[in-house]
């Protein structure tokens, strides 16, 4: 959604690289390029001047002109000033201090507020929470027996017990169901009321209603995120007609500019709590407003990350994994190992988003959306056709078992080598790292050895001992070497010993024949 406004802004803070100060001119043409950028990604005016005047003062303060770098103290103030318009810390649930708590959803038709019902209360039950889904739309045709297959697809309970489309009372349904939730136990209420395709008096009216009746602790405004600056005034009219406490944004995955995100919390003073950005149940999280900005400025959203990889991955899993990995060159890593982890990575969601919460990603964001999610179902076909032998040692895999096995997953044989191939390649990487190698010509992990240090010291002792230009000295060292010589071998090992026990790492084997 933010991908027009994050290229630009990359690309104003771009032209600012090199620059030991800035002058007057260049925060003057800085301000002008990010306010045609907000302008385009649909912000409201109002949050648009204020956020500018704020860059504006900040960005000539003695706090850039004193910078060693200040285009990444510019792109500090933008992040800063971003998490501000976003609604600043993180607005968590209140609870009632004596269940049930009560949420009720309120929004447009169509705004998604049944559907994110559904979300809301697997998100709750992940949290440790027994939330009950009640069914107060009984004018939209069908919208009962919706949340009926949500709340069932979530694992959540619902209470139902009028048909709808146009039948029963809805203030009486939601009365009723807190006395039901306290005689079930269930902790937290969902009230999902009726909408209207435009504000209309029945509809504030109703809304309003229900809220006098169960007396919410959380009224939460559902709002589609793609409408554009209609959503800041449809938000405005919620918070004079019926208020609510905070603001859920819908359809946050949309290819739309992205406007209402950054205006909404600022116009109504309300902040956003949760955001929906796919069609998937899971695709439901608490919005967090720092995180947010991060990825607009395409500084990555690890946090995110880190927490879905954790509940995704056990820690005793992992461990497990890890202890495959560093023991003999990883080969106790097989193929079934390699296919538990892939579809645990699966679990977390899309390949495409999760490459997206990673910082610098937006520069091939292309080829990120360009990713095929059904290579992943293709290489566990593969997988799964070959036999439990084949899966633990893949090496035994000849020609006739790569036909076969490109037979029963519908693939062509050279994509069984190929799989075969590369699963040598990543557990030598993988292996490498957890040994505390580091990756291949890069600089090694935190705390997993192979650093800068290590590689210095690795090219250095590649070169060879320099010969010192003082003849004097150089005498000297090239008698020691002579000694060293003549009783071993360089390793400190008499020489046929030390080429008896020598042997090439096997990474290099295939080139010697």
């Amino acid at each position: 959604m933010f991908d027009t406004l994050s290229d630009r802004l990359s690309a104003t803070f771009k032209n600012l690289r090199g620059k030991g100060r800035l002058s007057e001119a260049d925060i003057d043409a800085t301000a002008r390029e990010i306010r045609i950028a907000l302008l385009e990604a649909d912000v409201a005016l109002p949050v648009v001047r204020a956020f500018i005047k704020q860059v504006k003062e900040r960005a000539s303060g003695i706090e850039v002109s004193q910078a060693l770098n200040p285009a990444q103290q510019v792109v500090k103030i933008v992040n800063e000033e971003l998490i501000g318009i976003l609604g600043g810390e993180t607005r968590r649930l209140r609870f009632a201090k004596n269940p049930p708590t009560v949420i009720m959803l309120a929004g447009l038709q169509g705004a998604g507020k049944t559907t994110l019902a559904g979300k809301l209360g697997k998100w709750l039950k992940g949290q440790g929470h027994s939330p009950l889904l009640v069914a107060c739309d009984l004018q939209r045709p069908n919208a009962v027996n919706q949340l009926s297959v949500v709340a069932e697809r979530a694992g959540v309970a619902v209470y139902a017990p009028e048909p709808g489309n146009g039948v029963g009372d809805p203030v009486k349904v939601a009365q009723d169901s807190i006395e039901f939730a306290r005689s079930k136990q269930y902790d937290v209420v969902v009230v999902d009321t009726a909408g209207r395709l435009g504000i209309d008096q029945e509809l504030m009216q109703q809304a309003a209603d229900i809220r006098d009746a169960v007396s919410p602790d959380e009224v939460l405004f559902v709002v589609d995120a793609m409408i554009g600056q209609d959503a800041v005034n449809t938000a405005e009219a919620f918070r004079d007609g019926v208020g609510f406490d905070g603001v859920v944004l819908s359809k946050l995955d949309g290819d739309a500019r992205g406007g209402a995100a950054l205006s909404i919390a600022h116009v109504t003073g309300k902040q956003i709590m949760f955001a929906s950005n796919g069609e998937k149940l899971e695709d439901f999280d608490a919005f967090h407003p720092d995180r947010m900005a991060s990825r607009i400025l395409d500084m990555g959203d690890l946090l995110t990350l880190i927490e879905q990889a954790e509940k995704t991955f056990s820690q005793e899993e992992a461990e497990k994994m890890a202890s495959k990995l560093a023991s003999s060159k990883g080969k106790d890593f097989t193929l079934d190992d390699f296919l538990a982890q892939m579809e645990q990575v699966r679990k977390m969601g899309s390949i495409s988003k999760l490459l997206g919460m990673l910082p610098g990603m937006g520069q091939i964001k292309d080829q990120i959306n360009n990713i095929d999610e059904r290579d992943v179902d293709r290489t566990a076909a593969i997988i799964k056709s070959m036999t439990p032998g084949e899966r633990h040692e893949p090496t035994i895999i000849n020609g006739s078992r790569r036909a076969r096995i490109a037979k029963g997953s519908g693939v062509e044989v050279s994509a069984v080598k190929n799989l075969v191939e590369r699963f040598f390649e990543a557990r030598k990487m993988m292996s490498r790292m957890a040994q505390g190698g580091g990756m291949p010509g890069m600089p090694g992990m935190p705390g997993m050895g192979g650093g800068p240090g290590r590689q210095k010291k690795q090219i250095k002792q590649a070169k060879g001992k320099r010969k010192s230009g003082n003849p004097m000295k150089r005498k000297a060292e090239e008698a020691a070497a002579a000694e060293r010589k003549a009783q071993g071998g360089a390793l400190g090992l008499p020489a046929a010993e030390e080429q008896k026990n020598f042997e090439l790492p096997d990474e290099f084997k295939k080139f010697m024949g």
